[in-house]
């Protein structure tokens, strides 16, 4: 597509927009204008029910991804500013109903990346011979549609990817989407949750994350760019009895992170099988991510009972399912730097463990996700 420059400008400049786009709803459109100038305006408007036209400044960066909620036709204007050549686009964005109707459930699991943990190769469950891709399968299997079973993150930083069949659409405001866990009261065991779009339209997780900043993110505990690496255990080493009989080894696999840490998760007697990931044939392997402060309690001061307390709000597996406190606002989204970002929705979804804390017989906190929902799609 062309567009013209200032009248007395002959020259054109190829600016790799097309004048008219017809999108599916709930579907991201990632514009990426060929021209640069020194800043960037899109403005979008649309006619609303009431008969109304609303036009709003949706971002001032180079890139701008789109994408509706709502059948109709937008309206989207993009303003280059530049002293040599300013540009102006205007673009109409044709929304229809999608061909086939959407579940507002997560529909794929593209990486199951787990720490050691005392549920690892148990939820889900490893067999001889599993690989990389036949266990994200079972994560998956777990996972979409809303298929109701459980898979666990492991210790600090174990993850998992997943997607939806459509885009989230981001609505100020409001709760976007929810991840359920396996949350008690007084059993929480918060992982943080990141967001991505898919910026170059490949349909993978390949574009920047960005974290959802949720109660501590601010938090002078918790600790960015923390780094920690699990190292695989003699399984045949002779065991070190721990505080409790219930602790069968009490170094059982050790860890290192980067700052000046190091300690072993123990093994704990209701799990008996190996805690470090079974398909992966590697020595050690290392996470990096956001660490929160540590939130179990031992409140009988003699290792008999814990309690893992909740945060605020934020985290995935803090609250239980029927709390009305497991949804996500995609507006909590922020970079590397901590600044905050503006996404008019998200394509993945990615969830870790945020806490490096072991809890006597309860042993390490871990994460463990039961799937995902699209508020939007689900009202």
């Amino acid at each position: 597509a062309l567009a013209s420059c200032q009248s007395d400008t002959p020259s054109m400049i190829e600016l790799g927009l097309d004048d008219t786009y017809v999108v599916p709803r709930m579907k991201s459109l990632p514009l990426h204008p060929e021209f640069t100038g020194e800043r960037y305006e899109w403005r979008l408007s649309c006619e609303l029910a009431a008969g109304a036209v609303s036009d709003s400044l949706v971002a001032t960066t180079r890139d701008y991804t789109f994408v509706a909620g709502e059948e109709g036709t937008y309206r989207l204007k993009l303003n280059i500013f530049d002293p040599v050549n300013p540009v102006e686009h205007l673009m109409q964005i044709v929304v229809r109903r999608e061909e086939v109707a959407y579940s507002p459930y997560i529909t794929r699991v593209y990486e199951y990346a787990p720490a050691p943990g005392q549920f690892v190769n148990e939820l889900p469950k490893y067999e001889e011979g599993d690989t990389e891709e036949s266990m994200r399968q079972k994560a998956e299997d777990c996972l979409a549609y809303n298929a109701g079973s459980i898979i666990s993150l492991g210790g600090y930083g174990g993850y998992v990817v997943a997607g939806f069949d459509h885009t989230i659409v981001n609505r100020p405001g409001e709760y976007d989407f929810e991840v359920r866990g396996n949350a008690t009261q007084g059993g929480s065991e918060p992982g943080i949750v990141m967001v991505s779009v898919d910026t170059n339209g490949n349909g993978l997780p390949d574009d920047e994350w960005y974290e959802l900043a949720g109660s501590e993110y601010h938090n002078e505990a918790s600790v960015k760019n923390y780094e920690i690496t699990y190292y695989r255990p003699d399984e045949n080493k002779t065991p070190e009895p721990g505080s409790s009989s219930s602790i069968t080894d009490a170094t059982y696999l050790r860890w290192t992170d980067n700052q000046s840490g190091t300690g072993y998760m123990p093994k704990v007697v209701f799990h008996k099988q190996s805690y470090f990931p079974q398909w992966l044939p590697v020595e050690s392997l290392t996470f990096e991510g956001t660490r929160l402060p540590d939130n179990g309690v031992d409140e009988s001061g003699n290792g008999s009972y814990y309690v893992l307390q909740a945060y605020d709000w934020g985290y995935a597996d803090n609250y239980p399912n029927n709390s009305g406190k497991i949804g996500f606002m995609i507006e909590w989204a922020v970079d590397d730097e901590g600044n905050p970002v503006s996404l008019s929705g998200i394509d993945f979804v990615k969830i870790y463990t945020g806490v490096n804390q072991c809890n006597g017989w309860v042993g390490e906190c871990s994460t463990e996700v039961a799937g995902g929902t699209d508020l939007y799609l689900a009202e």
